[in-house]
């Protein structure tokens, strides 16, 4: 029997990448459920080619071009409820996530309630909600697989040890466009320079998250609960490069790294046939071809993403989801071009001295901190 996948955003940079692999893994695998945010177009085109049983648009307004347009016996469904609908359908094998931000925090918990295996896509689920989430898929026996690259290659590096010979995690980052820049011109940065990343093509959002490095600080909190590691075990390198993905530094002092071309289609695929290596559509890395590696600590005066998420890990509590909430908030601000780049780190700094420290985590009070936190961000540019 073929594994049956749900993808929910199916048509962002992840959601078309994992179609391309499974089309490639051929009879092995199939496309079960599909959703897409708003993009009811390429949405068609995927269920024209990719037939599944189910389909689903956020967009009211796309959903109703897309029954126009339709001539499939797909099942095709409207509003934010079809994510966690899909993520728990009893036939589903696989549920990948690649729903931008917290907005994916809803069917991670539904597709862990259900015992799936969820290839998480989408950092802000774990960075928010850790706790919860880990907590949750270890109460129905889900099994939770990265598909971040940095933490798909932590996962396959800890294979070469147990956990009590771990010494660190060490995720490395490309270090975004602004790496080598001085303060004077971190805070010079115009709209246009922060939505262009020097190697990848990725949503607004991912893009400005890369500029200011929280790409990398909502990492962290990532790895801290997907592996299970305290924040202080975990270090940042920039790698410009990106060939080395992550390391794990192992206590007799050895480090095992994980090497590949930056292409996210190997850690979607690793997520789809683990614990097994399939041949697949990723050209091996030609080494010779780099001549050097180049490794720095990040600037954490001109990134202050990387000392605040440090901070919020070591206050626990409701802070990691605030952390998430104003980052969101911040950037949805700088891309209407109400802020600049660098209040971005601004507000999101507000927001976390801001808001109590104490707090019961729960599923509740952590959407209740979040709503609060971006309410808060917004209001500071009334």
């Amino acid at each position: 029997m073929p594994k049956r996948v749900v993808i929910l955003g199916s048509t962002g940079s992840i959601g078309t990448s994992a179609l391309n692999v499974i089309d490639a893994l051929g009879d092995d695998f199939e496309v079960l459920a599909l959703a897409a945010n708003k993009n009811g177009e390429l949405l068609e085109a995927q269920i024209q080619k990719f037939e599944p049983k189910y389909a689903g648009i956020v967009s009211e307004q796309a959903y109703s071009s897309l029954k126009e347009t339709r001539n499939s016996n797909c099942c095709i469904s409207s509003g934010s409820e079809c994510l966690e609908h899909f993520a728990s359908l009893p036939e589903a094998d696989i549920v990948l996530v690649a729903v931008v931000g917290f907005a994916g925090l809803k069917a991670v918990l539904a597709a862990a309630k259900a015992g799936k295996r969820i290839a998480v896509a989408n950092k802000e689920p774990l960075a928010a909600a850790g706790s919860i989430v880990t907590k949750t898929a270890k109460q129905y026996g889900a099994e939770l697989l990265p598909v971040d690259s940095e933490h798909s290659a932590l996962a396959q590096c800890l294979r070469s040890g147990n956990p009590m010979e771990v010494s660190k995690l060490i995720l490395t980052a490309s270090g975004g466009p602004f790496h080598e820049y001085t303060l004077e011109q971190i805070e010079a940065v115009k709209y246009e320079q922060a939505l262009q990343h020097p190697r990848w093509n990725m949503g607004r959002k991912i893009t400005v998250d890369s500029a200011t490095m929280m790409n990398k600080a909502l990492e962290v909190l990532e790895a801290r609960w997907l592996f299970d590691v305290p924040a202080d075990k975990i270090d940042v390198l920039v790698h410009p490069e990106a060939l080395v993905h992550s390391m794990v530094e192992f206590v007799d002092g050895s480090m095992i790294a994980q090497i590949s071309e930056p292409d996210m289609k190997l850690p979607i695929q690793y997520a789809l046939t683990y614990p097994e290596r399939v041949k697949g559509l990723c050209r091996s890395a030609d080494l010779a071809s780099y001549q050097t590696l180049t490794f720095k600590s990040p600037n954490c005066e001109l990134f202050p993403a990387m000392r605040l998420c440090y901070d919020v890990c070591a206050e626990g509590g409701l802070k990691p989801a605030v952390f998430n909430a104003a980052n969101e908030a911040a950037v949805a601000l700088f891309l209407s071009r109400r802020i600049s780049f660098i209040e971005i780190m601004e507000f999101v700094e507000k927001a976390i001295n801001n808001y109590p420290a104490a707090g019961e985590v729960t599923a509740e009070n952590i959407i209740d901190a979040d709503e609060q936190t971006r309410r808060y961000v917004y209001s500071l540019k009334k």
